[in-house]
């Protein structure tokens, strides 16, 4: 929290600094804001005390605006064994939030900001490959209001950010911090309640991601959400505990693209994610390394199947890329789309060999 907090106040002050700086230089470009152009010794006394509350009173206006209209879109998403957030995605009661927050659960207990009440929902359909699912209310209450998603493709670093959700627990919480990078590739843990997967072009923020903030809003300051807070970076120092302020977001792109297939169709029916159509596992070497990625089952009629991989093989490389386990191979692939040709080396009976492979979808 103390990370998070001196994120706050760094981005206040820096606003807070330019807006004086944009203070001090209008009034038809003087400096000291009363239109003399003579030469005398301005005096900063007449400027800085209006000018700094301002800026500071703007910055909290805009908080204040952006919490009061996206707020009573994100709801505390409660099953037998777990607790998450989602956000409400349209009108109908859908509720879009984390695969991994749904788990293996077909029922759960929905809170809204607006009520202490709790509201039955059920699953419409968990998309794990993109970490991603879509739940729906059984009943519509008084005053349940749909986000409005803004255009991840646009943000760019340095977009100040509120992060809203239910971390432990604590419902309707908000946090703040800006974005930090984009096209981030992250790929989940099992072992702490993620679901394995690979997530190309994700949002890096400074804002504070805590266990129950998955599946809830990263929103800019238009109230647009721009993102699905999904997991924080860990550090491995510090004995697998969570890296302060980094954390990751779902782009809304990615969002919308999903959720609108699994309104429309009850199930994802193009996901855009570059497949081999193979199954495999990681080996090890002689030093007891990941080595690369062996073949254990080829789709037929897919593309490693077409390309003349078979049961067996291991793969060591896609695209110029070192392939040593499962998670590099999905890191590769993640960057490409279906459709893409690409080159696979491989290792058949103690030789290298390479193929060219038109990538298929997953």
């Amino acid at each position: 929290m103390d990370a998070s907090r001196s994120h706050a106040l760094a981005a206040c002050a820096a606003v807070a600094s330019a807006a004086l700086l944009l203070g001090a230089c209008s009034d038809n470009g003087t400096a000291n804001g009363t239109g003399d152009r003579t030469g005398t010794t301005p005096r900063a006394a007449t400027a800085t005390p209006a000018t700094r509350p301002l800026a500071a009173d703007d910055l909290q206006a805009d908080y204040q605006r952006v919490i009061r209209d996206v707020l009573p879109s994100v709801v505390q998403i409660r099953a037998s064994h777990d607790l998450g957030s989602g956000v409400v995605y349209d009108d109908k009661g859908h509720i879009v939030t984390n695969a991994h927050v749904v788990g293996g659960e077909k029922t759960f207990a929905v809170t809204t900001a607006n009520s202490e009440g709790t509201l039955s929902a059920r699953l419409i359909y968990s998309y794990p490959e993109q970490d991603l699912a879509v739940i729906k209310l059984d009943r519509l209450p008084q005053g349940l209001r749909a986000a409005r998603f803004g255009d991840s493709t646009k943000v760019a670093v340095g977009r100040i950010v509120l992060a809203m959700g239910s971390p432990l627990g604590l419902s309707s919480s908000v946090t703040q911090g800006i974005v930090s990078a984009t096209g981030r590739t992250v790929s989940e843990g099992r072992s702490d309640g993620g679901t394995g997967a690979t997530l190309p072009n994700m949002l890096q923020t400074s804002a504070a991601i805590n266990p129950g903030n998955s599946g809830g809003a990263l929103v800019d300051l238009d109230g647009r959400v721009i993102g699905i807070p999904t997991l924080a970076a860990t550090d491995p120092d510090l004995g697998g505990s969570a890296a302060p302020g980094i954390g990751f977001a779902i782009p809304s792109s990615m969002v919308k693209t999903v959720a609108d297939q699994i309104v429309k169709h009850g199930k994802v029916t193009d996901s855009g994610r570059a497949a081999l159509g193979i199954t495999a596992r990681t080996v090890v070497g002689d030093d007891y390394q990941p080595a690369g990625v062996a073949v254990v089952d080829v789709t037929k009629g897919g593309p490693a199947d077409r390309a003349g991989l078979r049961p067996g093989d291991v793969i060591t490389g896609l695209g110029g890329t070192r392939v040593t386990t499962l998670t590099s191979l999905a890191e590769a692939l993640a960057s490409r789309k279906p459709g893409d040709r690409t080159e696979v080396t491989y290792t058949r009976d103690g030789g290298h060999r390479t193929a060219r492979v038109t990538l298929g979808e997953q």
